[in-house]
């Protein structure tokens, strides 16, 4: 028994100590960083539990002493996070969720169910928003206790993007399915593996004039492991925020040009950021090869902002962190000469 708790607490610094969450590390929370010993042993499946946020969520449940079953069809994506997890604490399972069967035997004895499947491409609403009712419907059946569905800010049935119907829809089939979810719309969602923040430090490092799509276009990211943290509250206390929905943003508030400008500065570089009109901004995400789809441009145009109308970090114990808080450490591997490029020096 004192074997199993020293590993788990292994566990739990590795994770912490790896995300920069340790006390005093400026991951801020009210209150214990988890309630111990609600998830002890418990099973919680993860769908889409092989990607960027997926293997943030799954250790920030590994740290609470959860067995986590990664569910996707590709779990050996996944298969990084096995020195952070006991002896059969963590699982790796196939799975095609547009197969009933295959989402209910990726359900079965599970405790809890988070739903992280997104995509920008493809069969949006079938991935989405069928196959979100199929994963509602599936944990319902096994009677699991919480069920936690990742949405996004800007869901919309009448949106102009298939992506926020799509998402929409998604909501909606959860709801129908399992009534208790709780369903999470984050803001963009950044962190060192990202592909959001990293796309366009490469551009800023290889450009000297580079054009700004949407440059108004406000936009609220927040820290993977602060949404990761959140999702995992949610999956712990049901009681609490079961039935809810919660709109998830960073502390601040910027526009695409302020990022940008951000960017370049972190990375000691002087550049020419070009504010582009809409309909330059439009045509560049049609063209074959674009690094912004039509959806993403759309997405962008109308902005990624919480819209106050739900509750958010607050009402889940958390103070999220901004994106200034890691930019000048993480933008060291983009700089002319890394970390010994000087803070006057402007490439």
């Amino acid at each position: 028994m004192g074997e199993q708790a020293g590993g788990l607490a292994m566990v739990a610094g590795r994770a912490l100590l790896r995300h920069g969450a340790w006390p005093g590390k400026g991951h801020i929370v009210e209150g214990s960083m988890a309630q111990t010993g609600i998830l002890q042993d418990k099973l919680v499946t993860l769908f889409g539990g092989s990607g960027f946020v997926g293997a943030h969520v799954a250790q920030a449940l590994l740290a609470r002493g959860a067995r986590v079953r990664i569910a996707s069809r590709t779990p050996e994506k996944a298969w990084k996070l096995k020195p952070l997890a006991n002896l059969g604490q963590l699982q790796l399972a196939p799975c095609d969720i547009r197969n009933e069967q295959a989402v209910r035997q990726a359900c079965e004895g599970a405790h809890a169910v988070v739903n992280l499947v997104g995509a920008f491409g493809g069969d949006m609403k079938g991935l989405m928003g069928i196959a979100a009712g199929r994963i509602a419907h599936a944990a319902r059946t096994v009677d699991a206790a919480a069920l936690v569905h990742v949405s996004a800010i800007g869901a919309d049935p009448e949106s102009d993007s298939g992506y926020a119907q799509a998402k929409a829809l998604g909501e909606r089939c959860v709801r129908e399915g399992f009534p208790g979810a709780t369903v999470v719309r984050p803001s963009i969602v950044f962190g060192e593996g990202d592909n959001f923040i990293n796309m366009f430090a490469r551009l800023i490092r290889a450009f000297p004039v580079l054009p700004v799509f949407g440059p108004d276009a406000p936009i609220q990211p927040l820290h993977v492991d602060d949404l990761a943290e959140a999702l995992a509250r949610a999956v712990e206390n049901p009681a609490l925020h079961g039935g809810k929905t919660y709109e998830l943003g960073g502390p601040t508030i910027l526009t695409m040009l302020e990022m940008h400008r951000s960017i370049a500065t972190a990375q000691r570089r002087g550049r020419a950021l070009v504010p582009m009109p809409d309909t330059a901004s439009a045509a560049f995400a049609m063209l074959p090869g674009s690094p912004m789809s039509t959806d993403q441009w759309l997405l962008l145009k109308q902005g990624n902002i919480a819209s106050g109308s739900q509750p958010g970090f607050a009402a889940l114990g958390i103070a999220p962190r901004p994106l200034d808080l890691f930019l000048d450490r993480w933008m060291e591997r983009y700089r002319k000469h890394g970390r010994f490029t000087g803070r006057a020096g402007i490439a």
